[in-house]
């Protein structure tokens, strides 16, 4: 009753053919399939490792009504889909149909055997005629999954996924910007193959970027896809043609890089350029940069990271990442 590995992730987008050029366009996935239900229309991208599925139709109408665009299901393979469930059962998960429990806010979890490959199994898959993109294909796999909980969940939300679905406690921190705060925990499987960063915003402090999340989304939920990319410079030139926004850094992040990472001098202009952040950590680098949000909502976005030998998330990163989110959501407002 092991969950071997994230099998897909699925989006409920109110303009899925928009969404699916997102990806494709901007990010270079390639569309492999479609599926079609009375009650929805699906499309299956793949990018390296990591598999998309993204869905409108009458089915979806309720969840996108409530949350905007965003991410309903997050699948595990497992190797014993009924002993996995019947774990998460005692445990005090909900049940959603005959295969998935809830997970977090309006997320859930598909449990799906070991033998699947095109996923969901019970849909009609039939293979797309889109052809992919000629350009480099920098997201190797899907590095973790940011979600945002409503403030004085994370302690409760983290014992559920160690005790339900077998996931360890990998690390923490508590970060202060001023007179906000949050809390946040990482949880990891036992393969290193799931990792979810749980945040929450701490209540008796100012509210700010986690409770904007928590407003527009009317509950707990995914704030970012993290994807692994090969060369993270390359990959935001590369995407940026594409059509994807990044936040930007200020200057004098690049000016203090300088001297707390002497030995990366050389690539500092390159990292300027490109508003990628850097830190260090005992194991090696860490490089790393969010989009803005192409949604509606503001609510969904995405994170590029490169990992030099870097296991963590960069302590000097969190901060900076929370504050470049943080501006441009109050020049947003």
């Amino acid at each position: 009753m092991t969950v071997l590995r994230i099998g897909h992730i699925e989006m409920y987008a109110a303009d899925r053919p928009s969404a699916v050029d997102y990806f494709v366009s901007a990010f270079n996935f390639t569309d492999v399939a479609h599926a079609r239900t009375a009650g929805a229309e699906s499309s299956l991208l793949e990018c390296g490792d990591v598999r998309l599925i993204v869905t409108d139709g009458p089915s979806t109408a309720e969840f996108i009504e409530r949350h905007g665009d965003g991410i309903a299901d997050i699948a595990f393979v497992c190797d014993d889909v009924d002993a996995t469930r019947e774990r998460a059962l005692r445990a005090g998960a909900r049940p959603v149909g005959e295969t998935a429990i809830e997970g977090f806010g309006a997320v859930r979890h598909s449990l799906l055997p070991e033998s699947t490959r095109y996923t969901p199994p019970p849909l009609p898959w039939t293979a797309a005629e889109r052809p992919g993109r000629d350009r480099p294909r920098h997201i190797l796999a899907l590095d973790h999954i940011a979600g945002v909980l409503t403030g004085g969940d994370l302690h409760e939300r983290v014992a559920f996924y160690i005790d339900a679905l077998g996931f360890h406690r990998y690390s923490g921190e508590f970060i202060e910007i001023g007179s906000q705060a949050m809390d946040s925990i990482v949880v990891r499987n036992d393969a290193g193959t799931a990792t979810f960063t749980f945040l929450e915003p701490v209540t008796s402090r100012s509210a700010g970027q986690l409770d904007a999340f928590l407003e527009r989304n009317q509950a707990s939920g995914v704030q970012h896809l993290a994807f692994l990319v090969d060369d993270v410079v390359a990959a935001v030139r590369d995407f940026e043609a594409g059509g994807v926004e990044f936040l930007s850094t200020p200057g004098a992040y690049y000016d203090a890089l300088a001297d707390r990472l002497q030995e990366m001098s050389l690539e500092i202009a390159d990292l300027r350029a490109t508003n990628v952040l850097a830190d260090r950590d005992e194991w090696g680098y860490l490089l790393q940069l969010f989009t803005r949000s192409p949604y509606p909502r503001n609510t969904l976005f995405y994170e590029l990271i490169q990992r030099r030998g870097g296991r963590g998330f960069g302590s000097a990163n969190i901060r900076a990442l929370y504050e470049a989110v943080e501006r441009d959501r109050v020049i947003a407002d």
